[in-house]
């Protein structure tokens, strides 16, 4: 089966560039659109899409908002949401990553990173645009007040391995293959990981470990 995609955005140029993007991959299928917040909602709920697309600033209902509907922590079966916008990490991002959202891509970000992303966050992974990364890690780690997760919590291990690979952005087979374990361990510790630390994402784990620098 493909990975069914709904593209919510403003922009008919965005949509339609994106449609044709996604649709040249063979295990991809666009399956609708939306031009603003209220529609993406709607048609996310009836269609149940595997990855939303959804452009943060949207006439009537934004797209933070809409992400919160679809992912955020109180929606009993969430879905998996990928915020594109046209603008690097600021206010709206951080918003978005709390709203649920599973990654963040630039518009200009090219046409292989958005495949990409479409296909990490159907797998559950987590795709961000590199120089997002750099500022989001910046944006957590500079105020001691912004702690989306627990700071200190006991990890075995493994687990930290686990979360040291996770933190420089490696995929899970990409983990599996650099501590020689399964895929299927890889994601017990991922799992075991999210508990203790009370994370939604792979992107609130990397988080954590660049606040509590584990990394530099």
């Amino acid at each position: 089966m493909p990975i069914r995609v709904l593209i919510a955005d403003d922009q008919t140029l965005v949509r339609t560039g994106f449609r044709l993007i996604l649709n040249a991959d063979p295990d991809i299928e666009v399956i609708s659109e939306a031009a603003d917040g209220e529609s993406a909602v709607r048609l996310a709920r009836r269609f149940r899409p595997d990855v939303t697309l959804m452009d943060i600033r949207m006439p009537g209902l934004d797209g933070i908002r809409a992400t919160e509907l679809l992912a955020g922590p109180t929606v009993a079966d969430p879905l998996r949401v990928v915020v594109v916008t046209t603008y690097d990490v600021d206010e709206n991002v951080y918003a978005a990553l709390l709203a649920g959202a599973c990654g963040f891509l630039l518009k200009d970000a090219g046409p292989r990173l958005l495949v990409e992303a479409v296909h990490a966050a159907a797998k559950g992974e987590s795709m961000v645009s590199p120089s997002v990364t750099v500022r989001l890690l910046a944006h957590f780690t500079s105020d001691p007040t912004r702690s989306l997760v627990r700071p200190d919590v006991p990890l075995t291990a493994r687990e930290l391995d686990v979360v040291l690979a996770v933190a420089r952005g490696r995929t899970n087979a990409e983990v599996s293959a650099e501590l020689r374990i399964s895929l299927s361990t890889v994601k017990t510790h991922l799992a075991s990981v999210q508990g203790k630390l009370e994370a939604r994402n792979r992107t609130e784990i990397a988080i954590w470990a660049w606040r509590n620098r584990l990394l530099t």
